[in-house]
């Protein structure tokens, strides 16, 4: 009974000393009160209280200053049209790669600056196919259990309208392409938050649905059957929000003034042909990520808009080795497809993206010392939006002082629907650069031969851009 006794007592000894270890790493009242009476103890703290609490954060902290060298200029830069504007949605990468296409367009055809290719039309094949890409990841992967990384991830993104040039590439490759008036946005395309989530919702219930016809041992072509009627109901809501795609249309080709040259009757395919012809296999993507080793191609499993077509490859280069390719293809011309963090630095009201727009470290009196590598590692930067850079502004060494992108905004967004990004942010929040192979020293090239080192899909550098 007495060794019972010492036993009981010594588990509560140390319990009690559990019990005072965890106390003491949380917040103490002696702890407060030292953090309180630091705060209090700055008079200017209760001045730029009252300030915040009043105004946005970035008013306060918007440097003057700075504005005062916003210049516009640019030594070379790719003649743009009329600036696209995409709304509600998150079609950034649909704009952008058909806009870079619209360009090549309208210089080679003599059309109109406001011509378009229609970007409903695309949009409605890649929301089908993207269905048909998650129903048959589902079927490939009915094996795994529900708490799988893969399955996980495919449930938690079944689709969305965020996306990749490459998703660009194979859609334009498979369903061709049509003017903006053969086929007109809609309420849905514009805003497309409410109907993503309604094919959201149905698609995982026939995620299940599969994954349990498989647990009953159901046969592949029994599998595939049963995908072929889930597909008919996409595609009807989808023609519900968007009206189905034209499988042909006659349209009148007019030149730059406006003055008809040739009414014609085209399929997609045709239409394509005539006016975007391009061999998308020279078309190369790089990127800036430093958490990864350079000079080395890697690919994104799942990372795709059509089932049977091409993962997201790039190669990994340093952001002052990627520079040099952008600027030879701006001075011939040819604008690129971009991505960035485009929500770092940016003053919405000029569109200047400058590192220095906003003195948060004067503003709350601590420093923000991570750089690029840190940030992407820890989850505090990654590429967000798409935009076509089209401009550089070199200076007499032929070194880059600014870029210019058009962005998908509107016209009236930014600079005349444009955003001026200086070299510094450019280093610090470019990621991505779609570049034809003309543009790239043969040495990189050779680099996209070897066998890319594939990553999981769920990795946080590799969000669709939106």
């Amino acid at each position: 009974m007495k060794r019972l006794k010492i036993a009981t007592a010594l588990i509560l000894c140390m319990v009690a000393g559990v019990m005072a270890s965890v106390s003491a790493q949380g917040i103490s009242q002696e702890m407060l009160k030292n953090i309180q009476n630091d705060y209090r103890g700055n008079p200017a703290n209760k001045a730029l209280q009252n300030a915040i609490a009043a105004n946005d954060i970035n008013k306060i902290a918007l440097n003057h200053e700075n504005g005062v060298n916003y210049d516009t200029y640019f030594s070379n830069k790719v003649p743009s049209q009329a600036v696209t504007d995409q709304k509600s949605s998150g079609r950034c990468w649909l704009f952008t790669g058909l806009n870079v296409l619209r360009a090549k367009a309208i210089a080679a055809h003599n059309l109109p600056a406001d011509f378009q290719f229609s970007q409903i039309y695309l949009f409605f094949y890649d929301q089908l196919e993207k269905s048909n890409l998650f129903l048959q990841a589902i079927i490939d992967t009915r094996s795994k259990p529900m708490d799988d990384k893969t399955v996980e991830w495919l449930f938690k993104n079944p689709i969305g309208d965020g996306g990749q040039f490459t998703g660009v590439a194979n859609l334009v490759d498979k369903y061709g392409l049509v003017p903006a008036d053969a086929m007109r946005e809609t309420n849905s395309s514009n805003k497309t938050s409410t109907m993503a989530n309604i094919l959201s919702l149905k698609l995982r219930e026939y995620g299940l649905e599969l994954r349990e016809m498989g647990s009953k041992k159901a046969t592949p072509a029994q599998l595939q059957n049963r995908k072929t009627e889930m597909l008919k109901v996409i595609y009807r809501i989808l023609a519900l929000n968007f009206g189905e795609p034209p499988a042909q249309f006659t349209w009148t080709q007019r030149d730059k003034d406006g003055k008809p040259v040739e009414t014609k009757t085209y399929t997609p395919i045709e239409f394509r042909d005539q006016f975007a012809k391009e061999d998308f296999s020279t078309y190369y993507m790089v990127m800036n990520d430093p958490t990864r080793e350079y000079y080395k191609v890697y690919e994104i499993e799942y990372d795709r808009h059509v089932y049977d077509g091409d993962n997201w490859k790039y190669l990994n280069l340093p952001v002052e080795e990627i520079a040099p390719m952008a600027i030879a293809s701006i001075k011939d011309s040819t604008m690129m497809y971009f991505s960035c963090d485009v929500g770092k630095f940016l003053n919405r009201e000029n569109g200047m993206l400058d590192v220095n727009n906003y003195d948060y470290s004067s503003l709350f009196g601590v420093d923000f010392n991570m750089d690029k590598k840190q940030r992407v590692a820890t989850f505090a930067s990654g590429s967000s939006h798409a935009m076509t850079l089209c401009a550089v502004d070199l200076d007499e060494n032929g070194k880059p002082k600014k870029w210019m992108v058009e962005n998908s905004w509107g016209p009236s967004y930014g600079y005349k629907g444009f955003l001026i990004m200086t070299n510094e942010w450019f280093n610090e929040y470019m990621f991505r650069v779609v570049l034809e192979s003309r543009y790239i020293p043969e040495k990189y090239l050779k680099m996209f031969e070897s066998k890319p080192i594939m990553l999981p899909p769920w990795d946080p550098m590799f969000a669709p851009e939106e």
